[in-house]
């Protein structure tokens, strides 16, 4: 047994130890961790959640505020509008939402029934919309969602017409931020039953979702196809198509000439169900030069604010909101931070985190089927753990505080409705953020790559 004055020596040697260590910066822990762990399985790593890298963020902008040249709304007496429509191009019923805020499209199959239903419960409080996702629309999905949004993915697993027809909107998802390119996941310990006969697939099964649509290789009979859900739904329902960020200007334009109604544009900080971690972290482009190339094709086009545009990927405040719609968005969606509002990454669940090899703010493995809020699994007993009820109205809480801080920020700027905040009212804090969103760097006038510092 050592004895008091050897531990005390051993203590000072491992602090002098951990003093002269030096760690490689193209080697650090985590990645020699992960060689290891490739190593050992010969597989590679998936997992969901978004892109976990550092990259340029709505962070690195800033307003500028009212003050003498313009003066601020006053919060008690003056409103400041929310309300956006979609839908405005060719559709008969356009949607009318409270907020610019939707929930993005989730599947069921990769979230339990009741989070799916919580999603439409908390929408519905806000007076927003939700989305459905591969695999189809559950009943009890459309039942608690006053105003929901059909995806049709290149899978078709679900799909069907009269779900079409029951849906207020249809979303034509070709990309996701997450994996411009790729297809999605689900292993076979969530296809349940119930998950397996509505994608008239086999259970227990590892599915792959492909990664572009059977019946149309381009534009061309992208246009097609979208004639075709319109006969199909008698030109009533908005027609969106979701693309992921990666030759976005291209996109955007090609998306208008095929007919869409809104575009739906997912940055790289999107989240995915399930996905190789790669596809994830070294994939597609930010959201913040994203929104700015897309917003250029519309105004290209002469299309802009004629044809709405979402964004999506990394929203999680008031703020990012309201920088996105000054960038020329006319609403933004949220998809993993709505499942944080129901209650993933909670504290309260520490130990079970624990158990899984994790904690509460980096669980990731929502493909396993095993977590223990019981949101993103098939587990009859992980499921029923989740009250719907209650995670609606936490969503409802989360959606309404994202209101108010970019109805906060709006009217410091001067504005009566979010929509006319404009990129007059932002800065960048660094050089990057400027070239991307295309607005003068703080303190100055300078654009990189337009005029002289």
């Amino acid at each position: 047994m050592p004895t008091k004055r050897r531990r005390k020596r051993d203590s000072v040697n491992t602090a002098e130890l951990h003093s002269r260590l030096r760690e490689s910066a193209t080697f650090p822990r985590q990645v020699i961790a992960e060689i290891q762990r490739a190593a050992r399985t010969g597989i590679y790593d998936i997992r969901g959640f978004g892109a976990k890298r550092v990259m340029p963020t709505f962070d690195d902008l800033l307003f500028l505020g009212a003050s003498m040249s313009r003066y601020p709304l006053e919060g008690y007496r003056e409103r400041c509008d929310t309300s956006v429509t979609l839908g405005t191009r060719y559709a008969k019923k356009p949607i009318e939402l409270k907020i610019p805020i939707t929930i993005a499209g989730m599947s069921f199959g990769a979230l339990s029934a009741p989070a799916k239903e919580a999603l439409g419960r908390g929408a519905t409080i806000a007076g927003t919309s939700t989305t459905t996702g591969d695999g189809g629309m559950t009943p009890e999905e459309r039942e608690h969602s006053r105003l929901l949004v059909y995806q049709l993915l290149p899978s078709r697993y679900g799909m069907n017409p009269d779900d079409l027809r029951r849906a207020d909107a249809i979303e034509v998802v070709v990309g996701q931020g997450a994996k411009p390119g790729g297809g999605g996941m689900l292993l076979g310990q969530k296809i349940s039953e119930r998950v397996a006969g509505m994608r008239n697939l086999p259970a227990g099964i590892d599915q792959r979702s492909a990664c572009r649509h059977p019946d149309w290789t381009g534009p061309d009979d992208l246009k097609i196809k979208i004639q075709e859900l319109r006969e199909i739904t008698e030109w009533e329902k908005p027609i969106y198509i979701k693309i992921g960020a990666a030759r976005t200007y291209y996109d955007t334009a090609l998306a208008v000439k095929a007919g869409a109604d809104v575009i739906v544009l997912d940055g790289m900080q999107g989240g995915t169900a399930a996905t190789q971690d790669v596809f994830i972290e070294h994939v597609g482009i930010p959201t913040l030069p994203a929104l700015r190339q897309a917003v250029e094709a519309l105004k290209e086009l002469d299309m802009h604010r004629k044809v709405q545009l979402i964004v999506s990927g990394g929203i999680r405040s008031g703020a990012d909101v309201a920088k996105a719609l000054a960038m020329g968005a006319d609403a933004v969606s949220i998809g993993v931070a709505a499942l944080i509002a129901l209650g993933d990454n909670s504290p309260d669940l520490e130990d079970e985190y624990n158990a899984l090899g994790s904690s509460a703010g980096y669980y990731d493995d929502w493909h396993e089927g095993r977590d223990p809020t019981g949101i993103s699994t098939q587990n009859d007993e992980l499921a029923a753990r989740f009250d719907p009820e209650l995670g609606g109205r936490r969503l409802a809480n989360y959606l309404r505080v994202l209101t108010l801080e970019t109805q906060t920020l709006a009217r410091a700027n001067g504005k009566s409705h979010v929509h006319n905040l404009e990129p007059e009212d932002l800065v960048a804090l660094t050089i990057e953020a400027a070239a991307m969103a295309k607005v003068p760097l703080a303190g100055t006038d300078w654009i990189p790559g337009h005029g002289k510092f």
